[in-house]
């Protein structure tokens, strides 16, 4: 279904000062981004904040410039026109993070759930648009009497149902999910990932579903693509990754995620993450994550990594 290879990212920033003679400064937010997705399945994305998971996002629907290729059923999205892209952007939606940033203030629930059918199906009557309304509005659980509301009336959990019914108004084939949980609280969340899972399977959606808790995408996804400073540093099918992480970046991510048995969770190995993530102006020569891991040497500062067989590491972990 999509096919994304040597996707990258990259804004230019001010001048330093101002200076008309100063250098121009270039943010590399995403680099050398591949993966393929099948219909039905579901992709993962976890990494820390400023991993580059939402420019990702961002740039496989066209929101921010981007190079390479985006294939969505074998036509490239970056090279097509506007007017093209139009035609294919009721079939890829997004779930964004802030749910009730996400919603127009000024307009009511059924409106905002309409907005995308009237933009991509302008031929379907008023009362067709309403009763499909209501039916998505029932799909995601909320109340047919919640129609006229405005969406300050509404909990962080409920405006992600309403922006999750957004979405799939238009009956998408590819659902991008943007770190739809973090916002919301722990129990909050776990409603919305079992609403998303049943929608997985009811609808037969794929999905891309961004996350920088492992916890919450070991329950949702199919595999999973761990980002560190905007290149892929492992890609795997779920359950290999959380048996036994290659990568010493995932490893350190699994260990700081909780085990519910007090036994294991104080025998588990943790793998501490020194220092903070490095800035994106300057990042590190080599493989972008040799200053914090704990199995870097000469090499890594020297060499970058080629991604082979889904791993972007010179000196990977050991049992697997």
């Amino acid at each position: 279904m999509l096919e994304v290879s040597d996707l990258s990212v990259s804004f230019n920033l001010r001048r330093e000062g101002d200076l008309p003679w100063a250098k121009p400064r270039v943010l590399q937010a995403v680099r050398g981004i591949e993966f393929s997705l099948a219909p039905g399945e579901v992709l993962g994305i976890v990494g820390e904040s400023g991993s580059g998971k939402s420019t990702l996002a961002r740039a496989l629907i066209r929101m921010v410039p981007a190079t390479g290729r985006v294939l969505w059923e074998g036509e490239n999205l970056l090279a097509l026109s506007p007017a093209k892209m139009m035609r294919h952007r009721a079939a890829i939606q997004m779930v964004f993070q802030d749910p009730l940033a996400s919603l127009n203030p000024r307009m009511t629930v059924g409106q905002i759930i309409a907005e995308p059918l009237r933009t991509h199906h302008a031929e379907i009557s008023s009362n067709e648009i309403k009763a499909r309304v209501q039916l998505t509005m029932d799909r995601v659980g909320l109340l047919p009497n919640q129609v006229n509301r405005y969406p300050h009336e509404f909990s962080g959990g409920q405006c992600q149902r309403i922006g999750i019914a957004r979405a799939l108004i238009v009956e998408p084939r590819l659902l991008i999910c943007d770190e739809p949980v973090s916002a919301l609280d722990v129990s909050i969340q776990a409603q919305v990932i079992n609403l998303l899972a049943e929608l997985r399977r009811d609808l037969g959606l794929a999905m891309i579903f961004i996350a920088h808790d492992l916890s919450v995408v070991r329950h949702i996804s199919d595999r999973v693509m761990v980002m560190y400073l905007g290149r892929m540093m492992e890609t795997s099918p779920a359950k290999a990754l959380f048996a036994a992480p290659r990568h010493p970046y995932s490893a350190a991510l699994l260990s700081a995620v909780p085990i519910p048995d007090p036994l294991r969770e104080r025998a588990k190995q943790m793998i501490p993450l020194d220092g903070d993530l490095p800035s994106p102006m300057a990042p590190p020569s080599g493989c972008v994550f040799r200053t914090r891991c704990f199995k870097a040497e000469a090499r890594c500062a020297a060499e970058v990594p080629n991604l082979r067989d889904g791993l972007a590491c010179h000196f990977p972990m050991t049992g697997r």
